[in-house]
């Protein structure tokens, strides 16, 4: 399979994973934290490199840059998972929501980046993960993949 396939592949992924976040968010009523909406960015970023990437023809260049956004949001996903595991260091109001909503993307398009919810709630599984989960999941696939991309040219 071609590098490129790979590219729209994750793509077209990014964009479904983003559309789902606000199909939760709209019909299920799962309000987005602060972490929550990072990996928003992370999802985008990654699916914006791989864009360029078919754009540009730099294939190896947006794997790199791809593969950086993904790493942040296997970081990102990680910390989540850790803040849910560690109720006990949430006061009740989460610290980042400020940062995160002062930020001009959630002025300029609130639906997607603006942060409603505690980092630390606990989250229905989704066939048989959470949220987050299948985010780290995904992250993990994706960094492979632009590692071998990568490595193959």
């Amino acid at each position: 399979m071609k590098s490129r396939h790979f590219l729209i592949a994750i793509l077209l992924l990014c964009t479904g994973f983003i559309l789902f976040a606000l199909y939760l968010q709209f019909f299920w009523k799962i309000l987005p934290c602060p972490l929550c909406v990072l990996q928003r960015y992370a999802f985008i970023g990654t699916g914006l490199f791989c864009a360029l990437g078919l754009v540009s023809g730099k294939i190896r260049a947006s794997a790199f840059a791809a593969l950086l956004s993904s790493l942040a949001g296997m970081g990102l996903a990680i910390y989540q998972l850790w803040v849910i595991a560690h109720p006990a260091i949430q006061c009740g109001r989460d610290p980042m929501e400020a940062a995160i909503n002062g930020l001009w993307p959630a002025k300029w398009l609130p639906v997607l980046f603006h942060s409603d919810s505690l980092c630390g709630d606990i989250l229905e599984p989704i066939l048989g993960l959470t949220p987050p989960q299948w985010s780290l999941v995904w992250f993990f696939i994706f960094a492979v993949v632009f590692a071998g991309i990568m490595r193959r040219g």
